[in-house]
C-alpha cells in the first residue's frame, strides 16, 4: 500500500500561497460590502457569502488533477454531491464549470434538473430508492446505483418492462474501516451502504449478478469523507477496482467498463490552506490503482464538501456582549441553525471565527479568550468556546469560513429561525489581499470603500420570512386539531 505523508513539495508554491491570499482578500472585501451594500442588517442580522471565483478554481482543479493521472481520452464524470449544497445557481454555476450531479432523492433530482444538468450527467445514490424513484430515472435516462440484492429484484422487473439508456451499476462496501468520525464512515464492516465485500459468501453473490444481468455495467464505492485517511480511501477504491477486474476475468469481456469511486475528500478547517486536494488524492490513487487510469475503465467522482467548503462564510452580526464566570461572551445570530454539526459535535466540526468591526473591517487589539454564542434557546448552541480573538462587541461581526458545503444550505430549524439569505459574490482583484485605492471620506460615511463598493453580490436564495415559516408550520391549516 502506498503511504499518503502529507502535501508534496509542489503544493507549497508561491503561486499556492498567492491563491490563498486572494481567496482572503476577496472574502475581507465581502464582508465589507455587505455591510455597505445593506445586506446585513438589524432586520437580516446573519447573511451567507459564496466565493464564485473560488469555486470556479475548486472545479478546474478538479478536473485538471483527473486529467493529469488518467490515460487520454479516458472518460471522467465529475458529479458534484448535492447533498453538500442543494442550492440550484450553485448546481447551475458547476454545471457551467463541466460539473454533474450526484443525488439522493427525488428532491435532489429536482434541484438538479431544475439547474438544467442532463441525465446523462446525473447519477442516482441511495439506500432507499423506491420503484416510483427507479422508473423514473430509467425513463430519463440516469445513472443509477443499486444499494443491495432487493433493489437489483427491482431493477431486473423494470428493465424488462421498458428499456432504458440508463447505466447501471450496483454500490459495494470495501469494509476497509473507519476514519475519525463514526457517524460518517461508510466503509465500515456494518455500515448499511452498498453489499459487504467481505461477509461470507458476498464476492461470490456479486460476481453472478453481473454474470447473469449482462446490463450491469458499473461498480461503485465510497469510502472516503470528512476524518477519513487518503490512504485508507484509496485502499477503498483498490478493493472495487480488483472487483471490477475479477468481473470481467470471468465474463470473459469487459462488462464493467465504469468504476465510480465516489467522493469524500476531507477539508482543512484549520486554515486558509486547501489540503489535501484533488491533485494530491489524484496521484495517491494513480499509485495505489494504476490499473484503474490506463483508459479502460471510465470514472466517475462524486466529490462534495471539496468542491465547496473554501469558498463560503456566515457572516452574523453580534446582538450582546456580556460576561459569565469571568469570561466574556458574544451572543450572535449565527448558531446551531447554520452550523448544526458544529454545535452538536465541536471536537469533529471545529470552525474558525474572524472578528470584524461594525463596518465589516477586521478588528484590531489584543485576543481575547471568548465564547461566540448563537441565538438559540439552550445552552449549547455555541460556535466556540474560549476562541482568543480581538475583544467582541454590539455591534461587531463574526464570520464562520469554511462554511460554503452543508453549513447555510442544510438549515434546521430550531426555534423557527429562519433561513439566512445566501449570495455569491464577485470581488475586485487585489494585490495582497490588502483593498487599494481607498477613499476615507467614503469609508467613514458607508463603512465600505472604492475597492469594496466593486464586490457584486447575486441573490443565490432569499432570507426566508416570518410568513414562510408560519406557511410551512400548517399556517394554512389552523383549525386541523379542533374540528370534529
Amino acid at each position: 500500500m502506498v503511504e499518503y505523508t502529507g502535501r508534496n513539495a509542489e503544493a507549497g508554491d508561491d503561486s499556492e500561497g498567492q491563491g490563498r491570499a486572494e481567496a482572503a482578500g476577496r472574502r475581507d472585501l465581502a464582508v465589507r460590502a455587505a455591510v455597505g451594500q445593506g445586506l446585513l442588517t438589524e432586520a437580516a442580522p446573519v447573511v451567507a457569502l459564496l466565493d464564485v471565483a473560488g469555486i470556479r478554481a475548486s472545479a478546474a482543479a478538479l478536473h485538471a488533477a483527473f486529467a493529469a493521472v488518467g490515460a487520454p481520452g479516458t472518460r471522467v464524470l465529475h458529479a458534484f454531491a448535492v447533498k453538500a449544497s442543494p442550492l440550484v445557481p450553485v448546481l447551475r454555476l458547476l454545471h457551467a464549470e463541466g460539473i454533474g450531479a450526484e443525488v439522493a432523492s427525488p428532491g435532489e433530482l429536482g434541484l438538479a434538473r431544475a439547474a438544467g444538468i442532463p441525465a446523462g450527467s446525473t447519477v442516482l445514490d441511495s439506500p432507499a430508492k423506491t420503484p416510483a424513484e427507479l422508473r423514473e430515472a430509467l425513463a430519463l435516462g440516469i445513472a443509477v446505483n443499486a444499494d443491495n440484492p432487493q433493489e437489483l429484484t427491482h431493477l431486473d422487473a423494470l428493465t424488462r418492462s421498458a428499456p432504458t439508456r440508463s447505466p447501471i451499476g450496483l454500490r459495494v462496501n470495501p469494509q476497509t474501516g473507519s476514519g475519525s468520525i463514526g457517524a460518517l464512515s461508510t466503509a465500515t464492516a456494518t455500515s448499511k451502504f452498498g453489499v459487504a465485500l467481505r461477509d461470507e459468501g458476498a464476492r461470490a453473490w456479486v460476481v453472478q449478478a453481473y454474470l447473469d444481468r449482462p446490463w450491469l455495467t458499473r461498480l461503485h464505492a465510497h469510502s472516503g469523507s470528512q476524518g477519513v485517511p487518503l490512504a485508507l480511501m484509496a485502499e477503498g477504491v483498490r478493493a472495487v477496482y480488483e472487483l471490477a477486474e475479477e468481473i470481467n476475468a470471468a465474463a470473459g469481456r469487459q462488462q464493467v467498463d465504469t468504476v465510480d469511486i465516489g467522493g469524500g475528500l476531507p477539508v482543512n478547517f484549520a486554515s486558509d490552506d486547501e489540503t489535501p486536494t484533488h491533485a494530491e488524492y489524484a496521484r495517491l490513487l494513480k499509485s495505489t490503482v494504476p490499473g484503474l487510469f490506463d483508459g479502460r475503465y471510465g470514472l466517475v467522482t462524486e466529490f462534495g464538501r471539496s468542491l465547496l467548503a473554501k469558498h463560503g462564510t456566515v457572516l452574523a452580526r453580534v446582538e450582546y456582549a456580556k460576561s459569565a464566570g469571568g469570561r466574556p461572551i458574544a451572543v450572535t445570530h449565527a448558531g446551531v441553525q447554520v452550523a448544526t454539526r458544529t454545535v452538536y459535535n465541536p471536537e469533529s466540526w471545529p470552525l474558525r471565527i474572524a472578528a470584524y468591526d461594525a463596518g465589516g473591517r477586521p478588528k484590531d487589539g489584543p485576543d481575547v479568550a471568548q465564547d461566540i454564542a448563537g441565538p438559540a434557546c439552550f445552552a449549547g448552541d455555541v460556535l466556540a468556546t474560549d476562541r482568543p480573538l480581538p475583544l467582541l462587541e454590539r455591534g461587531d461581526l463574526v464570520a464562520a469560513l469554511d462554511t460554503g458545503a452543508y453549513y447555510f444550505a442544510n438549515h434546521y430549524a430550531y426555534n423557527s429561525l429562519a433561513r439566512p439569505g445566501v449570495y455569491g459574490f464577485t470581488a475586485p482583484a487585489t494585490d495582497t489581499g490588502t483593498p487599494t485605492g481607498t477613499d476615507t471620506e467614503t469609508e467613514t460615511r458607508t463603512g465600505t470603500d472604492r475597492t469594496a463598493r466593486g464586490v457584486r453580490f447575486a441573490t443565490v436564495r432569499a432570507p426566508q420570512t416570518v410568513a414562510e415559516i408560519v406557511a410551512e408550520s400548517g399556517g394554512g391549516h389552523p383549525d386541523a386539531l379542533v374540528r370534529g
